[in-house]
């Protein structure tokens, strides 16, 4: 019998899976038995031989959402119900001096390709009657502002309001729409903080958890979303924090 976390038989679309969170989310709903083709830029074969060597089942597949549109012939007649929209960028600068170039590339990145994206994969499922689960890449920016990144915040705001309209909209269709804000999580793109002793120290003290999290607590919480036990979430934006929001 089936459990009720189970997600096999189920086809799984992670972007940005290369590393990081998208790579604990890709290698988590393996875990759980889908079958996941990891998405990114540059190749993420290092994902898929993690997945295989746990005896799951994953391909690598480039896609680049510096063009928003680049997932539109990617779901119709390819069997997914899962979508996971984790690929994004950022760039830093102070407000009065951020280019169109930067706001342009981010905004194009996080959240113009994002709703393409579900909007493809969407209209696959639609088409077919069949279930299916999104789980959209937020940020703790998403609920509050930060500093020198301004195309980022917009666009973490932005995805926060997409999920919640693609929910609504799409709900009747048996598809969940729902949002994943991760706090302050040991990757590649903190490391600069975790190296920093007193910016480390002053993050640490604000986390009641009183640690930095670690990319598969944002995997498990993906493959939660994507499950049975899952289906009656929908339009929201769960923060992954260690409590910070809580603070």
């Amino acid at each position: 019998m089936s459990g009720l976390f189970s997600l096999d038989g189920r086809k799984a679309l992670v972007t940005g899976a290369n590393t990081g969170i998208g790579q604990a989310i890709a290698v988590s709903l393996a875990g759980q038995g889908a079958e996941v083709v990891c998405a990114g830029r540059r190749t993420c074969d290092e994902t898929v031989a993690m997945i295989e060597a746990a005896g799951g089942t994953a391909s690598s597949l480039i896609l680049d959402f510096a063009d928003p549109l680049a997932a539109r012939d990617t779901f119709t007649g390819a069997g997914y119900s899962i979508l996971v929209n984790n690929a994004g960028i950022i760039r830093r600068a102070d407000s009065v001096d951020y280019s169109e170039e930067d706001w342009d590339a981010v905004i194009d990145t996080n959240l113009k390709a994002l709703f393409f994206t579900c909007k493809a994969f969407g209209k696959a499922l639609i088409g077919t009657g069949r279930p299916g689960a999104i789980v959209n890449i937020a940020s703790l920016l998403s609920f509050q502002g930060g500093i020198r990144v301004p195309a980022y915040t917009a666009s973490k705001h932005g995805v926060a309001g997409v999920t919640k309209i693609l929910a609504n909209e799409w709900a009747p269709h048996r598809i969940t729409v729902n949002a994943i804000a991760p706090g302050y999580i040991a990757t590649n793109n903190t490391e600069a903080l975790r190296d920093d002793p007193e910016r480390s120290k002053a993050i640490l003290e604000r986390i009641p958890a009183g640690r930095w999290g670690e990319p598969s607590d944002i995997g498990g919480t993906a493959a939660f979303l994507a499950s049975p036990a899952a289906t009656y979430v929908t339009g929201a934006v769960i923060n992954v924090d260690g409590g910070w929001l809580a603070r």
